[in-house]
């Protein structure tokens, strides 16, 4: 891969890990899954495979816009700079603010089926899931013409290590995730990074 390529990849990489980043309902059942040892591998794969689905729609169809409007292509890169702006705001008063930590819920235990259907409707019924994989990574990805794929293949990498970590890794993720002093750091470090490449892809626009 040539330098934009990998420039695009780690673009992808890095927004897509951030906004998966935050405290949710998908995040903790997982971490329940992977603390109890209970269909793991099914409910991370699941996780996965929507992940890259969501992730493929919105690189693709907004090529597709793109391609018939042109005009909309400044708007859609514009817009999700915006949005990474504000989630910058939001994760900077997190970590001022402070008290948030992701426990793992108990609870019966699940049958493999319960478990998978659990973890597509905390998935697919999220609103906020939309707004991130194909709202604000398909448009971003706009931000590297001939090289949306590779933006997409970074935001899929970045959403399946973290998967694999949280459901693999959750013993000993599971002192990290539980402590609110983690998170205000981690919230920090996310903010800033976020402004960081809202302003780069405001500096360089489309060419």
């Amino acid at each position: 891969m040539t330098g934009t390529f990998w420039t695009a990849w780690g673009a992808g990489f890095a927004v897509s890990l951030q906004l998966i980043l935050a405290i949710g309902a998908q995040n903790a059942f997982v971490l329940r899954q992977g603390l109890r040892q209970s269909h793991v591998t099914a409910v991370v794969l699941t996780c996965i495979v929507s992940e890259c689905l969501l992730i493929s729609f919105g690189v693709t169809s907004f090529a597709k816009v793109e391609e018939r409007f042109p005009e909309v292509g400044p708007v859609l890169l514009y817009g999700g700079a915006a949005v990474l702006v504000w989630y910058g705001i939001t994760h900077a008063r997190a970590a001022l603010r402070g008290g948030a930590a992701l426990e793992a819920a108990n609870g019966a235990e699940q049958t493999l089926r319960t478990a998978v259907l659990t973890c597509l409707a905390l998935t697919w019924a999220n609103p906020h899931v939309y707004l991130d994989t194909v709202i604000l990574l398909g448009a971003l990805s706009r931000g590297f013409p001939g090289a949306e794929a590779w933006f997409g293949v970074g935001a899929a990498t970045a959403s399946a290590l973290f998967f694999c970590l949280l459901g693999y890794g959750a013993r000993l993720l599971a002192p990290f995730f539980a402590r609110p002093a983690s998170w205000q750091l981690l919230d920090g470090v996310i903010a800033l990074t976020m402004w960081a490449i809202a302003a780069k892809l405001l500096w360089q626009g489309l060419p």
